[in-house]
């Protein structure tokens, strides 16, 4: 690269290491964010359980990098970031600004996933040279109830709403805002903390972005990410074309919208033209009562990630790789929520994830079996006596993937949909709250059996130590995860709550008060099985008896197997009749 900067600029043409060179250094941006906000959070659920994203816009607010987070806000970013300039307008952006955004319908998230947005300036230019995102969940916002919203039938019960305020100018925090939030939160510590980590972030972020241009130049960096978009744009259309033309249909269940019990058909129709994919979810029912419809940024998000996954999974995002995608939902469409829909139990997302999955399964042999089909984790709430204060704190719970044509499925993982995030460490939660963990262990059986089976879930038992609520959170506790190529489906997850009582109550998504002494029991799905179970390996099995993934009656009773407690074995003569008759080789079961 040439040295010879007239006016402070790089001239000379950029070769691919300069290129790759300045990719990184974006890439590193973010990641110094992401480490700012861990460093400087209040809340758990962001500096544990990771539920954050971040991303990195050039001037045509287009991604040029962003930050490992959770996978729904990374996409849905992608969708405020145009919604929210629009909103303020170019010409009002100005150095030092930072604006905040939770309106639902362009966040692409409920009210509680704040995201601020702040114009980067190179110095002498009067528009921005790039903006910087990082959205967070935030505990309370002052919605109907504390923690979850789970019945909400309009967007007015769902807390404070910001378009696109402006609640920093010049650098300086507008404090009029500020005490607004804090005066509506139940939470106010909490969340005006996490609004200052997320506002660290930015700082960190503008910081960075400055000494990359410093570096190489603003005109050489602004060369660099075309160059790099496009190149993401090429590699992602190669992958299109790679796999095969046609269309195909999925369908899948929400439990309901918390308003009534009816079950709510999520359908995604897939096409695949030549370097092109479509994704079209209108054969899914219409916008619902309750809390669970979907906005657009939302429902994006989901197929960005899939798409992603599919065609460029080794690398860092940047926009040009979702180009060859086209999503449709049209509005007042279950996936396309308009005003005033309700959309703060947004669980309907996670369970949708894997429906480009469902429909790509019979014609892509790379796609495994659903996983648990949830992230059915808890939240607890409060008064603790030990401190004084109220508390909120969440848990997302593992559950198993889906076995693919050539292994088995992990166990106890976070859902597909929560990339990085975890769960939150007992030593915190009970650190944080007024529960008690009685157990924690990996579920035998729960794991769909097959060929190659589906990874176990999770089972939790709780007791409070004093009065509070628990929200069991799950939205697939009615229908089964599904399986491929003969596997068989796993029990859906679901939450007993007062176990071994009169008052003993399986439940979804459910508010539950809890006295002192009163216990739940959490369970998680496994994922879905692959292929015949007949077809396992006896030392697979063995080995799952050995290791308590399997009890030995699911072993006679999915695979034929009798297995001894020495770990010998002898086969069930309905599986030897079935071997003899019909030998591995005669059948369907990749």
């Amino acid at each position: 690269m040439s040295t010879t900067r007239p006016g402070g600029e790089a001239a000379a043409a950029l070769d691919g290491a300069t290129v790759e060179v300045i990719r990184n250094y974006l890439v590193s941006v973010g990641e110094q964010m992401r480490r700012t906000l861990v460093r400087a959070a209040f809340n758990p659920v962001i500096y544990e359980v990771l539920d954050f994203g971040i991303s990195i816009y050039d001037r045509d607010l287009e991604l040029m990098a962003e930050a490992a987070g959770i996978t729904s806000f990374l996409g849905a970013n992608d969708h405020a970031i145009v919604k929210g300039v629009e909103y303020v307008g170019r010409e009002n952006l100005a150095p030092g600004d930072v604006y905040l955004l939770n309106y639902p319908y362009w966040s692409g998230a409920h009210s509680y996933d704040a995201m601020l947005f702040a114009p980067v300036f190179r110095e002498g230019r009067d528009e921005p040279s790039a903006y910087l995102a990082v959205r967070a969940h935030w505990m309370d916002l002052g919605a109907k109830a504390p923690g979850y919203v789970l019945d909400s039938t309009d967007m007015h019960q769902e807390g404070l709403i910001f378009p696109g305020t402006r609640i920093v100018h010049g650098g300086e925090v507008v404090r009029d805002v500020v005490e607004l939030i804090r005066f509506n939160s139940r939470l106010p510590d909490l969340t005006v903390g996490d609004f200052h980590a997320q506002l660290a972030a930015l700082r960190t972020g503008e910081n960075r972005l400055a000494q990359v241009w410093d570096k190489f130049g603003g005109e050489v960096v602004d060369r660099a990410v075309k160059q790099i978009i496009e190149h993401g744009e090429r590699v992602a259309r190669t992958a299109v074309a790679a796999l095969p033309d046609g269309t195909w249909t999925a369908a899948d269940y929400c439990d309901d919208d918390g308003i009534t019990d009816d079950l709510i058909r999520m359908e995604a129709r897939v096409t695949i033209d030549g370097d092109r994919m479509e994704v079209d979810f209108n054969g899914s029912d219409g916008a619902v009562l309750g809390p669970v419809n979907l906005p657009i940024g939302a429902t994006e998000s989901l197929a960005k990630s899939t798409f992603k996954e599919l065609t460029t999974p080794d690398e860092p995002s940047n926009a040009g790789h979702y180009r060859a995608l086209t999503v449709k939902a049209d509005p007042g469409n279950f996936f396309h929520a308009v005003y005033p829909s309700a959309t703060f139990t947004q669980w309907s997302g996670i369970v949708a994830f894997e429906l480009i999955h469902k429909a790509l399964a019979g014609v892509l042999d790379s796609i495994p079996a659903s996983s648990g089909g949830d992230e059915p984790g808890f939240m607890a709430l409060g008064h603790d006596p030990r401190t004084g204060d109220d508390f909120v704190i969440s848990n997302n719970e593992g559950i198993g993937w889906g076995a693919r044509r050539d292994h088995d499925g992990a166990n106890a993982q976070q859902h597909p949909s929560q990339s990085v995030v975890r769960n939150t460490p007992i030593e915190v939660l009970e650190h944080k709250s007024t529960v008690f963990h009685e157990r924690l262990e990996l579920i035998p059986d729960s794991g769909g059996a097959g060929r190659y089976r589906g990874g176990v879930g999770v089972l939790r038992e709780v007791r409070y130590l004093a009065d509070g609520e628990v929200l069991s959170m799950k939205k697939k506790s009615k229908t089964r995860p599904w399986a491929l190529h003969g596997g068989l489906e796993p029990e859906p997850s679901g939450m007993t709550l007062w176990p071994g009582t009169d008052r003993e109550k399986r439940v979804g998504m459910y508010r539950a008060a809890m006295r002192a002494g009163d216990r739940f029991v959490n369970r998680t799905a496994g994922g879905g099985g692959h292929g015949d179970p007949l077809d396992r390996d006896p030392a697979a099995v063995v080995a799952d008896v050995l290791d308590g993934y399997v009890t030995v009656q699911a072993a006679e009773r999915d695979y034929g197997l009798v297995i001894a407690p020495d770990g010998s074995h002898t086969e069930t003569p309905a599986r030897a009749e079935r071997r003899r008759t019909q030998p591995p080789a005669d059948r369907h079961d990749t």
